[in-house]
């Protein structure tokens, strides 16, 4: 790859790209990688957790809780898709990465993240079933209705990823190699283009709206049955167990969307690298770290799940 006298990359393709990440000295790089393997450790060993007892627990066998462990499964692999690059590039002085690599990172990150924001709009979906329509939700969330809704999440998050990552990785990168970020995303790769990146910004624009605004909206309309047949029960701690699971879920949607929107469905999006750098951390690693804990706190069946399970350890 040679180097015009301008300091720019040539035309030529490139073979690699640098992940700068975050700015600071040795100092700064190492506490970083603390932080960032505190967050990846918790993650993976939380959402390892809820997989585990929702597997072995025969009365967690239930729409609901089948939606959660795949939802546990998504944030396990896309923080995992992040994570341990990262935590390289930290500690080296090397941040390099393989334009294949680069490509490939990207396409899973994308496919991960789009199927989970599918998947949080079919729990709300499942919810208004189970607290709306009881009598039906039998036949409405059969499992083979369950595994389908799970599938399309997947075909959603495929379609958004088969577009993005040739529509970004086909642009002729010749301003720089180096990647103002953590890992592989459109918006710094749009800033190393040197072309015309209008179609690309458009359409990334229009997908991530299209999908942020749909799936909320099936989220608030399921949210806002619930809320009024909830409030017509008469049984006080019906509503309470009900608004308890309930609200977990509807935290663990406003983290999710909220920082997407931040990310990539505003137009600003593209402009803020720095403040993408902090909502990347937040929805690559927190979120996914938060979720186990949001769903097993304030659930009382899968926290006497895990006491049955830890009982059922110590008694053999």
């Amino acid at each position: 790859m040679s180097t015009p006298q301008n300091g720019n990359l040539s035309l030529m393709p490139l073979q690699e790209f640098v992940l700068d990440g975050f700015r600071g000295g040795p100092q700064t790089q190492a506490l970083l990688f603390a932080l960032f393997l505190a967050l990846y450790v918790v993650a993976v060993l939380g959402n390892l957790t809820m997989i585990v007892v929702i597997t072995l627990d025969a009365r967690l066998h239930s729409p609901m809780y089948f939606f959660l462990k795949n939802l546990s499964f998504l944030d396990l692999c896309y923080s995992s898709v992040i994570a341990p690059k990262a935590l390289a590039t930290f500690l080296s002085s090397s941040k390099l990465i393989t334009f294949t690599g680069c490509a490939t990172q990207f396409f899973f990150f994308s496919l991960l993240v789009t199927t989970e924001g599918f998947l949080l709009a079919v729990m709300a979906y499942d919810r208004f079933v189970a607290i709306c329509s009881p009598l039906r939700y039998p036949i409405s969330m059969h499992p083979s209705v369950c595994a389908h809704l799970v599938l399309g999440t997947y075909c959603g998050g495929f379609f958004n990823s088969i577009v993005q990552t040739p529509l970004t990785f086909t642009l002729p990168f010749c301003s720089s190699n180096h990647i103002n970020h953590f890992h592989c995303d459109v918006p710094p790769l749009l800033k190393l283009a040197c072309a015309d990146t209008t179609t690309n910004e458009l359409v990334m624009f229009a997908i991530s709206g299209l999908i942020i605004v749909g799936t909320t909206l099936v989220v608030l309309v399921s949210y806002g049955y619930i809320t009024v047949t909830i409030l017509r029960m008469r049984s006080g701690g019906g509503r309470h167990k009900l608004f308890s699971t309930c609200s977990s879920h509807m935290t663990a949607v406003s983290l999710f969307y909220g920082t997407l929107f931040v990310m990539y469905a505003q137009p600003g999006a593209v402009e803020s690298m720095e403040q993408g750098k902090v909502v990347s951390v937040f929805y690559t690693l927190v979120i996914p770290m938060l979720n186990p804990l949001i769903y097993s706190l304030r659930n009382k069946d899968v926290k006497d799940a895990l006491r049955r399970l830890g009982q059922r350890h110590t008694a053999s």
